[in-house]
């Protein structure tokens, strides 16, 4: 594949050109498995059959927004390496082969570990998509209006009249997991009803279907005390909405919350 600008021939497909200091992908898809992920890079520019862009490209092909993949697999282990070192050095090279394009958003799906991990080592917006068919998600998205990215802090989106939350330090990390989206605008603690049933399981967090206006709730549900919070997004719509509430879902999944 050469660079879009300058006609460069690139390492690897999408990467980012160093001669020019162009980026040639916008977006990466990583599906992770135990021992392999495999990154797709997709662009929303039509690329020729022999990965040129042409000049004048006005159509929005699905197909053609594919550059190209990418697979990376992880080290064996040599019996002195933990569990932990190898998934961080196996994250750390997928990392290493994303911050070669300098995309704008990472999609990720597969394999919980690696991808927190992988996450956690990188700046760019992330989002997981479904398992299946994960690829063609994202180019369902392609083209899409972006959702407007709030940079406030998780503390400076709380709001409303009430300032205590169920679950203790628990609770706050919930909240915190939610609030830190880039795509919550605020997040209103709600009144906490103590009638509900009591549960063993300890706290549990839960985001509802998106309303008309793409704003969802956060349940935080501790023993038998049930909390209600309301969850301002930038989604405009329920069906955007709902591709927030499924992120941010994934998210309290992530922290073990759900």
């Amino acid at each position: 594949m050469n660079c879009r600008r300058c006609s460069a021939a690139l390492d690897r497909p999408g990467d980012y050109c160093l001669r020019c200091s162009t980026a040639n992908c916008d977006a990466v898809v990583v599906v992770f498995g135990p021992e392999r992920a495999t990154l797709t890079m997709l662009d929303g520019e039509a690329a020729d059959a022999d990965g040129t862009f042409a000049e004048d490209s006005t159509e929005s092909d699905p197909e053609r927004a594919i550059l190209g993949e990418t697979a990376v697999t992880t080290i064996a282990d040599d019996g002195e390496r933990t569990a932990q070192t190898q998934l961080r050095n196996y994250a750390g090279r997928v990392a290493d082969e994303i911050r070669r394009k300098r995309p704008e958003t990472v999609y990720a799906a597969g394999e919980r570990d690696p991808l927190r991990e992988t996450r956690a080592q990188l700046h760019y917006e992330f989002y997981r998509v479904p398992d299946e068919d994960p690829v063609e998600t994202v180019l369902a998205r392609h083209g899409e209006p972006s959702l407007e990215v709030v940079e406030a802090a998780p503390a400076e989106k709380l709001g409303g009249a009430h300032s205590t939350l169920i679950g203790g330090r628990k609770g706050w990390q919930a909240i915190r997991s939610v609030a830190a989206h880039p795509h919550v605008k605020k997040l209103i603690p709600g009144p906490i009803d103590a009638g509900g049933s009591g549960s063993r399981t300890g706290l549990r967090a839960k985001v509802t279907r998106a309303d008309e206006h793409g704003n969802v709730r956060l349940l935080l549900r501790d023993g038998s005390s049930v909390q209600e919070n309301r969850v301002v997004t930038t989604a405009g719509d329920r069906e955007t909405g709902e591709l927030v509430r499924d992120d941010l879902n994934e998210a309290l999944a992530d922290d073990e919350f759900a």
